[in-house]
């Protein structure tokens, strides 16, 4: 996909915005077909920031043509209105850097922060990938990737016109790399995790015109959490690895790794150095919930790219996995002093990172059936806010259609009764007054309703696939909307109910208006706490 740059604009003023943005502390997985319990591909991706924009839309099919071209944008998910896109080019905070032929009609796809899943069923999500500036090898990193780098492709622009132009995962990752090839990376690293039913990948993006991505094996698992996995590189092996021409050059010229050493060639270790637990400890938790028998050491600093889960893993299993913090480990954020006398894990204090965070905007989890017909097999769960607070509906993107509760509502507005994240954020923010008395209840009033809802959905997947088979595919279109549309107006009535129910209960901190005492742990630690001094008394020093 060689493409001519038109009309290029870059100025030193958006590259110094681009470079203080801060990552998008996101967890994702990848699972294989053989890995789980009804066959499927399942990619996942918390998206955990305060400020991305949790709107969703469906962006439809486009026209191409030879005359046809199509914005390169630069941070453009921000607070834009997508509702008439493309006849109404709204980027928000975004910037128009130029523009590039769209020669193909396109295809149909959902687009919150991210693009998530196309017509055809390729889903994707990403993880922001730091890298530690604090050695000389980090520094020179940045000098290269940051200071010297004229590139315009962020995460957002390519998963765009990924889920636009790609039938299959490997097409994806082929688009996202010529993309990078032809027009440069200009963000943080990034680590996407890509299935299309049939296959998974794994694609890195560090800089420059430097990427590279594994297939990971059919039974196999995959954890992100916000540090570059890529360790393990094959290039003799083009079927089940692509890289970036120049991947390992680069490193030669640029001092960056060297033959001589005797050192493996560790794309990861190279171009996004980090041992931090920040990210290590997610990676450790999720392969010991899947393996546990590996007796995987939660303080090391390296894991696998992926290992083999014990058992198959369903839909629940991978959405409690979204929800863990810790629980029945020496790391349990909710029995530590910053959880409160409560245990409440929700808070922004914890010194451990779990995989479920207080500030998810949303996640979802994407579970793709390959034998399906496109229109039914492109289905995605989502939801908004911390999963173990909050609940997920399936959607498709093969829809015409979505509620208006997803387009509603600002982080940074008020609160919104007719918008699916406020709602979501209502309920979880109620119950860290009472977290551990609150979670039983909106387990309560949760998880029998979605545990129908996963054989319902699967049940009207197979309703669609036989209307298609029966030349009936706009019937199956149609029924998927209805389903999917109504089921998701019905949640979100229902959780702002609940939401008010659970308000009452815990209402000044008390249940039910009963005195909620504090645990004698908890006591003795106020009954030992040194007073405030208060302002006179710090300004008397």
């Amino acid at each position: 996909m060689k493409k001519k740059l038109f009309g290029l604009i870059l100025s030193v003023a958006l590259i110094t915005v681009l470079l203080a943005q801060s990552a998008m502390a996101c967890t994702t997985f990848g699972i294989g077909k053989d890995a789980t319990a009804d066959g499927s591909t399942i990619v996942t991706h918390t998206c955990d920031s305060t400020g991305d924009d949790f709107r969703l839309w469906i962006i439809p099919a486009m026209k191409g043509g030879p005359d046809v071209t199509r914005d390169i944008v630069m941070d453009g998910n921000t607070w834009g209105d997508w509702s008439n896109y493309p006849a109404v080019k709204d980027y928000g905070s975004g910037t128009v850097l130029g523009e590039m032929p769209q020669p193909e009609d396109t295809y149909q796809y959902l687009h919150t922060n991210y693009s998530i899943i196309n017509e055809y069923g390729v889903a994707m999500g990403e993880s922001t990938c730091s890298f530690d500036t604090s050695t000389e090898h980090g520094k020179k990193l940045a000098e290269l990737f940051y200071e010297k780098n004229n590139g315009i492709i962020d995460c957002y622009q390519a998963q765009h016109i990924a889920l636009e132009r790609a039938k299959t995962a490997r097409e994806a990752v082929q688009v996202m790399g010529d993309l990078v090839e032809e027009y440069g990376w200009n963000a943080m690293c990034e680590n996407m995790n890509i299935c299309d039913g049939n296959e998974v990948w794994i694609a890195e993006f560090y800089g420059l015109d430097l990427w590279c991505a594994v297939k990971i094996p059919d039974d196999a698992f995959f954890v992100c959490a916000n540090r570059a996995r890529i360790n393990e590189f094959d290039f003799d092996d083009t079927e089940n690895y692509m890289c970036s021409p120049n991947f390992k050059q680069f490193a030669i010229d640029n001092g960056l790794w060297s033959e001589e050493s005797g050192e493996p060639f560790e794309p990861a270790n190279i171009y996004a150095p980090n041992n931090s637990l920040y990210a290590s400890r997610r990676e450790w938790r999720a392969f010991d919930l899947v393996a546990p028998s590996l007796n995987l050491d939660p303080d090391a600093t390296r894991f696998p790219l992926y290992v083999t889960p014990e058992k198959k893993l369903s839909m629940k299993d991978v959405y409690a996995m979204n929800g863990d913090y810790y629980q029945g480990t020496d790391y349990d954020v909710s029995l530590s002093p910053e959880a409160g006398p409560y245990g409440n894990p929700l808070n922004e204090y914890n010194k451990e990172r779990p995989i479920n965070m207080y500030r998810a905007t949303y996640q979802m989890l994407a579970n793709v059936k390959g034998w399906l017909p496109n229109e039914a097999k492109c289905l995605v769960w989502y939801g908004h806010g911390a999963a173990d607070s909050t609940y997920i509906v399936p959607l498709w993107a093969s829809m015409t259609r979505l509620p208006q509760i997803y387009q509603n509502g600002s982080r940074y507005g008020k609160f919104d009764r007719d918008s699916a994240w406020w709602v979501a954020s209502y309920v979880q923010q109620t119950a860290t007054q009472n977290y551990q008395s609150a979670i039983k209840e909106i387990h309560e009033a949760r998880d029998s309703r979605m545990d129908a809802q996963y054989i319902v959905a699967s049940e009207m997947q197979e309703a669609a696939a036989a209307l298609i088979e029966a030349g009936k595919r706009d019937e199956a279109v149609e029924l998927l909307t209805t389903y999917a549309y109504n089921n998701a107006q019905d949640w979100h009535d229902y959780w702002l109910e609940f939401g008010d129910e659970l308000y009452g209960t815990y209402m000044f901190n008390r249940v039910d208006m009963k005195a909620a005492p504090y645990p004698q742990w908890w006591q003795d630690i106020l009954d030992n706490a040194p007073r405030n001094p208060g302002e006179a008394d710090e300004a008397a020093k």
